[in-house]
């Protein structure tokens, strides 16, 4: 658990642990790795611009939002998923919510209820037209033969 190694080879160093008997009511701001066995009915945010994991252990759940450069879940959480980076999908993770990824990694046996959202393709839904007015106007097509 602490210090352990991923399957990436990368180190996993865990700044902050949730036990299984610990239960938080409101939002939650962290930096570095956080590991949750307990309990979090709130957000878990990590700071911006700081380098973040969280890890939701099989027997956490979470009922929130969560933003995090890396997200891993093998528990329950009901609410967002926003990952800069990175999110695993454990064979026992159970999500209710939308996963907003850049690398997304799902296990067998994981489940989501929601959609799977590239960063991607949100940045380019979001984006407005840069001239509404030629957006909206009829483009001519011609057929050029070779």
């Amino acid at each position: 658990m602490f210090g352990n190694k991923s399957n990436r080879g990368d180190q996993t160093v865990v700044d902050t642990l949730i036990g299984p008997q610990v239960v938080i009511r409101g939002d939650l701001v962290f930096s570095g790795g956080l590991y949750i066995e307990g309990a979090i009915h709130g957000k878990v945010i990590a700071e911006d611009g700081s380098p973040a994991m969280v890890t939701l252990a099989e027997q956490g759940r979470i009922e929130g939002e969560v933003r995090a450069p890396v997200v891993i879940i093998n528990g329950t959480l009901q609410g967002d998923v926003h990952a800069a980076e990175r999110v695993e999908l454990a064979p026992k993770a159970r999500v209710q919510g939308n996963v907003h990824y850049q690398v997304v990694e799902m296990s067998a046996g994981a489940q989501l209820t929601g959609r799977l959202i590239h960063a991607a393709a949100a940045a380019a839904v979001a984006l407005p037209a840069p001239n509404a007015e030629a957006a909206t106007k009829p483009v001519a097509l011609a057929a050029v033969n070779g």
